[in-house]
């Protein structure tokens, strides 16, 4: 008995110290994090330039512009909406279909598993452009050639290797929920649906073979690149270069001509100055697709408790007149 007790306080007592921990690292997770380097970021660079190869000197389709737009919107509604509004910040709560379809969408990005992406992010916020920070552009020194390396590291090389945000420590919530962890174990699924999808589409719609193939390139291969680097440039620009609005502990940025292709997700400074509002474009002039989108789902039922900041608490923390 006294054995029993011993083994079962020992496993309690690491299960204590494993949810104590912010980041974990060894050779597993490591194996991991350069299998998804190799499989959502150098493949897709690769075919990125192939599919340019392939579609050099031929005409862009109704068809094509159709399904690359289309995918870019879903993706990035899946991205900015689910993803980092919803399930890191809790801006707004939604139904359970919304949560799988958000989650779904989001995958078909290539950035990661949500559970990954949210503990990551929220590690992100707790450290932010700080010693711990997984892709701050600031912690490498000054002269040009640091600050080069600076941004190729948060732009995209921090995703090579790094210390693992541990999900026990930063989304406990929703480690406990079945089906957002059953969908999370799907995510490559999710990734090849994404590419898939809009071949489908495309041959839907033409009955050609070719159109399908152009479909696969245009929405599933091309789309996945750019959406990645977009998303890759709030990490490296928007917190190097733009405008502050807010005086804000890190050193996040706005940045208006990367508003439309990120869906307000470039209204960095805004969004790091009030971290749980669902809108980051704080101006009218502010694009944020990703606001417009919850503010639809808002007035059809499917979206409620939105979080937004008053003109009081802007104005409080504003550096200058807004």
């Amino acid at each position: 008995m006294e054995t029993t007790a011993s083994i079962e306080s020992a496993s309690i007592s690491r299960a204590t110290d494993l949810l104590k921990k912010r980041t974990m690292s060894n050779s597993y997770i490591k194996l991991l994090q350069k299998r998804h380097f190799l499989l959502c970021d150098v493949l897709p660079f690769v075919g990125f330039i192939l599919a340019i190869a392939c579609l050099w000197g031929k005409p862009i389709s109704v068809v094509d512009i159709t399904v690359f737009l289309g995918m870019w919107f879903l993706t990035s509604v899946g991205i900015t909406v689910g993803y980092h509004r919803y399930f890191t910040h809790k801006a707004f709560h939604t139904h359970p279909f919304i949560r799988i379809l958000l989650v779904i969408l989001g995958s078909t990005g290539g950035q990661g598993p949500v559970l990954s992406w949210v503990a990551n992010h929220r590690h992100h916020h707790r450290y932010s452009d700080e010693v711990g920070d997984t892709h701050s552009p600031h912690l490498n020194g000054t002269g040009w050639r640091n600050q080069l390396y600076g941004f190729w590291h948060a732009h995209l090389w921090w995703k090579m290797g790094y210390d693992y945000p541990n999900p026990l420590y930063y989304a406990p919530e929703l480690l406990r929920d079945k089906t957002i962890c059953k969908l999370n174990q799907l995510y490559y699924v999710w990734v090849i649906l994404g590419l898939v999808f809009p071949a489908v589409v495309a041959l839907s719609l033409t009955g050609t073979w070719s159109s399908a193939w152009h479909g696969f390139l245009w929405g599933g291969v091309i789309r996945l690149y750019l959406g990645q680097q977009a998303t890759w440039c709030i990490n490296s620009i928007c917190h190097l270069c733009g405008s502050r609005a807010f005086d804000t502990k890190e050193k996040s940025t706005n940045n208006l001509w990367l508003a439309m292709p990120t869906f307000g997700e470039s209204w960095h400074n805004n969004h790091h100055a009030f971290q749980n509002s669902a809108k980051f474009g704080l101006q009218w002039w502010q694009i944020d697709i990703g606001y417009w989108v919850i503010v639809t789902l808002q007035s059809l039922g499917l979206v409620w408790d939105v979080n937004q900041p008053t003109l009081e608490m802007i104005q409080s923390k504003s550096v200058r007149s807004l």
